[in-house]
C-alpha cells in the first residue's frame, strides 16, 4: 500500500473530511487551537475560525490566510448570537466546536486567593467557564446529531498552585459543566463534550502568567520522561475526542500531563530539594 494510500484511509477512519468545525482561541501559530485547527484541516476539514476583536483578526490574516475568520467576544452576547445567526443563514452544519478560550486579569500580578477580587473571578469565570454554555446555546440548532464539543481544561484543579492564581476554580467548574451539558443537550441530540486536561504548556499566553516559567521548569523535572507536555499532545487528543472514534465518550476530562501527577516524589527532586534546604542551613 503506498504512503498516498494510507494517509487517504488514515483521513476517512478519523471522519473529517468534508465536515466544517467552529475553533475559538486561535491567537498565534504556538496556541493549542491553532494546532488542532491545523490537523483538522490536514485531515480534510473545514474550519472557520472565530476570534475576539478586529484587532486579532488582523493580526491573523498572514498565518490564517485564505480561511474565513469571524470576530466574537465572548463577554458580550450580542456577538455570540451574531455568530449563530451568520451561520444559521449559510446554513452552516457543525460536526464540532473547540473552546480554547481563558483569560484572567492579574492587574496587581499573582495575589493569595482570598485576595481575589470579585471582578477578577466574575470575568475569568464568565470568558473561561461560561462562554462554553452560551455559545453551545447559540449554536445548538447547528450543530450535526452526533457533533463533539472540545474544550481545554487543566490537568488537576486541586493543586494548589500560586502561579495560576484564581483560574483552578474556574476551570473546576468548566469541567463540571461537562456533565450537565451533556444531559441537558441529551433531550434532543447525541451531542458530545469533552475536556483536554492539559498539564503545563509552552504558550504564549501562559508565558505571561507570572510565576508559570518557574512552574513549567520544575515540571519538567517532575515528568517521568523529562520532557514537558507538547502542545501538539494536547491537539491530538482534541482530535480524538472530535471524530467519530471517541463516540462513547462524554462528560469527560482526558488528562495529557506525561505523568507528571504519578511522580512528585521523584527522588531526584526530593534530594534535590533537600540538598538546597540543607545548603540555606550553612
Amino acid at each position: 500500500m503506498s504512503s498516498q494510500e494510507s494517509e487517504r484511509l488514515a483521513t476517512e477512519y478519523l471522519g473529517f473530511a468534508d465536515n466544517t468545525y467552529l475553533v475559538m482561541g486561535v491567537a498565534n501559530k504556538k496556541s493549542v487551537a491553532y494546532r488542532i485547527a491545523k490537523q483538522i484541516e490536514q485531515l480534510g476539514g473545514r474550519v472557520i475560525y472565530a476570534v475576539r476583536s478586529e484587532q486579532r483578526k488582523e493580526s491573523l490574516a498572514k498565518l490564517l490566510r485564505d480561511r474565513e475568520i469571524m470576530v466574537c467576544d465572548v463577554e458580550k452576547s450580542e456577538e455570540i448570537e451574531s455568530l449563530a445567526v451568520s451561520l444559521r443563514e449559510r446554513d452552516v452544519r457543525l460536526a464540532g466546536y473547540v473552546h480554547s478560550i481563558a483569560f484572567a486579569d492579574y492587574p496587581n500580578g499573582i495575589r493569595p486567593f482570598h485576595e481575589t477580587t470579585r471582578q477578577q473571578i466574575l470575568q475569568a469565570f464568565d470568558i473561561s467557564c461560561f462562554s462554553l454554555t452560551h455559545v453551545c446555546n447559540a449554536l445548538k440548532d447547528l450543530f450535526t446529531e452526533n457533533a463533539s464539543v472540545v474544550t481545554i481544561g487543566i490537568s488537576t484543579t486541586r493543586m494548589a498552585s500560586e502561579s495560576y492564581g484564581f483560574m483552578a476554580p474556574i476551570k473546576a467548574a468548566l469541567e463540571s459543566s461537562l456533565a450537565f451539558l451533556t444531559k441537558s443537550f441529551s433531550k434532543f441530540s447525541r451531542v458530545r463534550f469533552n475536556a483536554v486536561a492539559a498539564g503545563l504548556l509552552k504558550t504564549s499566553a501562559s508565558a505571561g502568567i507570572p510565576g508559570y516559567v518557574d512552574s513549567y521548569l520544575f515540571a519538567e523535572k517532575v515528568i517521568p520522561r523529562g520532557e514537558a507536555v507538547q502542545t501538539d499532545e494536547v491537539a491530538n487528543t482534541a482530535i480524538f475526542l472530535l471524530s467519530p472514534m471517541s463516540s462513547g465518550i462524554t462528560a469527560q476530562s482526558v488528562v495529557v500531563d506525561a505523568g507528571m501527577s504519578i511522580n512528585y516524589f521523584d527522588q531526584a527532586v526530593i534530594d534535590a530539594v533537600s540538598a538546597a534546604d540543607l545548603g540555606h542551613g550553612v
